[in-house]
């Protein structure tokens, strides 16, 4: 295949000798191409999220610091700029993505709130509702049962549990729901295994079946999954419809 005509060369969008964004990733994976901003410049990113939302016309940036937020506030377009979350969504039109799902969304402690600030930004410009319940963490274990009755009673498909310190409030809830558990293990932490890795390793130890696990602090990686697990859902059930 030679030019316009190869495929591949379609889906690759050159941009300088900064990246090769992929145009046809949402397409291919269900997943957008994302821009983490954590390692480059605010000039690159800016630069990026300007070909994208030229191209796509919606953007979604992670990770991102002061500085990149104050280049992508110089872009025009409907902008949600969480600077908590470190997660920015551009636009060229405004209005929300259809719903497919319902995602049940928990941070044990306030500190972990930026990370699953990140999922619930990323899962609600792909199409999914959130129920949120923050500070839930073990120390008070009474403040997450309220949150598990609610996403009980909105029909939620899979939660979304993030926590850092000793980890353990993914292995618990999942003890106490019939539905798939993401654990999102954060960087809250100090001393002897601090910086995530005790969360982590409980997390992967845990005796409760049905706990997935992301890497630290990753909660656009939590959010993608769980809005994988929705859509097929989704899926299924417009088809099963369309059959009867």
């Amino acid at each position: 295949m030679k030019g316009s005509k190869d495929p591949l060369k379609r889906r690759t969008l050159h941009v300088g000798g900064v990246a090769k964004l992929d145009l046809e990733r949402e397409f291919a994976t269900g997943i957008p191409e994302v821009i983490l901003a954590k390692g480059k410049s605010p000039e690159d990113v800016e630069l990026l999220a300007r070909r994208l939302l030229e191209k796509k016309g919606r953007v979604i940036v992670t990770k991102a610091g002061e500085g990149h937020f104050e280049r992508l506030e110089g872009i025009e377009a409907h902008k949600n700029l969480n600077r908590k979350a470190g997660t920015a969504i551009l636009k060229k039109e405004p209005g929300r993505t259809a719903v497919i799902g319902r995602v049940g969304l928990l941070a044990a402690g306030t500190s972990d709130i930026p990370v699953a600030e990140e999922a619930r930004l990323v899962l609600e410009e792909l199409g999914c509702a959130v129920i949120t319940g923050y500070d839930v963490g073990v120390a008070g274990l009474h403040r997450v049962f309220p949150c598990l009755e609610r996403m009980a009673e909105e029909d939620a498909d899979v939660a979304i549990v993030v926590a850092g310190m000793e980890g353990a409030l993914p292995s618990v809830v999942k003890g106490l729901v019939d539905i798939p558990v993401i654990g999102v293990p954060t960087s809250v932490g100090y001393g002897y295994g601090g910086g995530g890795e005790s969360a982590l390793m409980a997390m992967l130890q845990s005796c409760s079946p049905g706990v997935t696990v992301v890497n630290i602090d990753n909660g656009f990686g939590a959010a993608a999954a769980a809005y994988l697990i929705c859509r097929r859902i989704s899926m299924k059930k417009r088809k099963n419809h369309g059959s009867l």
